[in-house]
């Protein structure tokens, strides 16, 4: 199973080819990823992603999540659109401190034809905000995420 997380573009993510510059891609991934983990405030009920955001990212946390590798590969250029692109989101390995989270970036939902513009992947490692060592995965996130556990993202290595 996915996530479908919508994000929109500003006009200033192009650069002077007129389309999504690389850094902005980051941007877009990191976005994403805040929407469909981060409780802004948890226990919201009108959350989009009421099972899976459920990590506090209000200041004075506990838990910290720190990149330890990112990983991306474009497939087509993204325009500037109005509508907000597809990103679809998936655990692609839940590891002790550790996760994988995988991306597919496609054309707004409903567009015609649907394009698939880049795959991405991102290595989240939990942190103990007090000590700064590594910190497991709790069994409410682990439960919270495994529903979303699928085959990491493959990248064709052109």
């Amino acid at each position: 199973m996915r996530l479908h997380v919508p994000i929109r573009l500003r006009w200033s993510d192009l650069d002077a080819y007129a389309h999504v510059n690389n850094a902005e891609m980051l941007r877009i991934l990191e976005e994403a990823r805040i929407q469909a983990f981060w409780a802004t405030d948890p226990g919201d009920p009108d959350s989009p992603f009421p099972t899976t955001a459920i990590l506090d990212a209000r200041p004075g946390s506990a838990t910290l999540t720190l990149i330890a590798h990112q990983e991306m590969e474009y497939l087509l250029p993204i325009p500037y659109l109005r509508a907000p692109l597809d990103i679809e989101l998936w655990v692609g390995r839940l590891g002790g401190a550790s996760l994988q989270v995988c991306y597919e970036i496609y054309s707004p939902e409903h567009a015609e034809p649907r394009q698939l513009y880049c795959r991405a992947s991102t290595t989240i490692v939990m942190v103990d905000a007090a000590t700064g060592r590594p910190k497991r995965i709790s069994d409410r996130e682990r439960a919270a995420w495994e529903p979303y556990v699928e085959a990491p993202v493959v990248f064709s290595r052109r």
